[in-house]
């Protein structure tokens, strides 16, 4: 149930919202989603492929928490804005 909860409001804010940040925020609320439900079937089946699936999953989200921000960095010093509707062409 807190996974569904996580998933619904991660997506919600990727849809709804257009601050690029807070967009990034709700890709993460979702990928931890999917890491809690990972958790729970791994526990209920009693097996480890999900925990380790986990440990995998934490560790990409990481790096790409990284690249995001490195990448939203570059856009706000070049564009000085962090809105998705002002960030419609990719031309510097």
């Amino acid at each position: 149930m807190l996974s569904f909860i996580l998933f619904s409001i991660g997506v919600a804010g990727v849809l709804l919202r257009r601050n690029i940040l807070i967009v990034l925020m709700s890709l993460e609320l979702v990928f931890n989603s999917v890491n809690i439900s990972f958790a729970a079937f791994s526990y209920y089946l009693q097996s480890l492929n999900g925990i380790i699936v986990v440990v995998f999953s934490i560790t990409i989200a990481a790096a790409e928490v990284a690249v995001g921000l490195a990448i939203l960095v570059t856009v706000y010093r070049r564009r000085k804005t962090v809105y998705v509707d002002d960030l419609n062409e990719m031309r510097g």
